[in-house]
């Protein structure tokens, strides 16, 4: 497989193309990465130095992508923090080019805006930009549940939710658009405390994986996950395989970066589990 991947980058740590080119070179896909911003480290440490790419010229760094014709053999692009809303654009023209050279290829969004602890986190002027305009051109929609909730204007998904209220909420984005959806940080009422979950659902159902909650904070895990699932559901065309493939090596990474005690996820040090866990979570089908 080969990915046009179109995200934020970090010198130090594992954020965006930072946290996914890796995972999915491991897994043995090619990888285009094209920055829309290139920062020391990610914003969670308060202070960053390092600019963001203008629209223009990460428009440019694509068009010459696509001269080399590439286009043609691209499967898949991949998109995460956008860094300013004028990429929505770049991102959703990035996404025509590939398609008309290879009407096979996929999109999959991931809306990166915030999560349930830190509110939204980008400018404001980029979430109506994702509804209006990137959504629907998606065919995989990677949010976690809080941002879930923003796309569809439910507050609610911001805490525990009902797994009712959550699959509505999924129907209605994928009603924009996308035809499978990746929920992540799923906060169900009724599950385990000590338990965090992911659902996938697509028009043939909606599978959910539980995993063990480990009591970290980690940045970038949304970006190798969007970026995992994409690979295994593009691989297997199975939405429950590949929500087990992705739960399980990502989990992997998380218990590495834990028993370490760094803060910055350890990719490298659980490449194996990456390309082949040790086990996989069980899915159930929920609908």
């Amino acid at each position: 497989m080969r990915v046009l991947s179109i995200q934020s980058h970090v010198a130090y740590g594992h954020v965006g193309n930072s946290a996914a080119v890796f995972p999915l070179q491991r897994l043995g896909h090619e990888v285009w990465p094209v920055l829309t911003v290139n920062f020391s480290n990610h914003t969670g440490y308060g202070a960053w130095r390092g600019p963001l790419i203008a629209a223009e010229d990460v428009a440019a760094v694509i068009t010459g992508i696509g001269e080399r014709g590439a286009f043609e053999t691209c499967d898949t692009v991949l998109s995460g923090y956008q860094g300013s809303p004028e990429i929505a654009d770049v991102i959703v023209d990035a996404v025509a080019q590939v398609k008309a050279a290879n009407p096979d290829a996929t999109y999959t969004c991931d809306p990166v805006m915030g999560n349930a602890t830190s509110g939204c986190f980008v400018n404001p002027a980029i979430p109506p930009k994702y509804r209006s305009t990137v959504i629907p051109v998606a065919d995989v929609l990677t949010p976690n549940q809080f941002e879930l909730g923003f796309i569809t204007d439910r507050d609610a998904l911001s805490g525990p939710s009902s797994l009712s209220d959550i699959l509505a909420a999924v129907d209605e984005v994928r009603g924009l658009g996308p035809s499978a959806v990746l929920v992540t940080s799923v906060d169900r009422e009724g599950a385990p405390d000590d338990a965090i979950e992911m659902l996938a659902v697509t028009a043939d159902g909606a599978w959910l994986v539980t995993t063990p909650r480990l009591p970290m904070k980690a940045n970038g895990s949304g970006d190798i996950t969007a970026a995992l699932f994409t690979a295994h559901l593009k691989a297997t065309g199975s939405p429950a395989d590949a929500l087990a493939r992705t739960a399980s090596s990502v989990f992997a990474v998380l218990k590495e970066t834990l028993d370490s005690g760094e803060r910055e996820l350890r990719l490298v040090a659980a490449q194996d589990a990456i390309a082949s866990p040790a086990g996989e979570f069980e899915v159930e089908q929920v609908r």
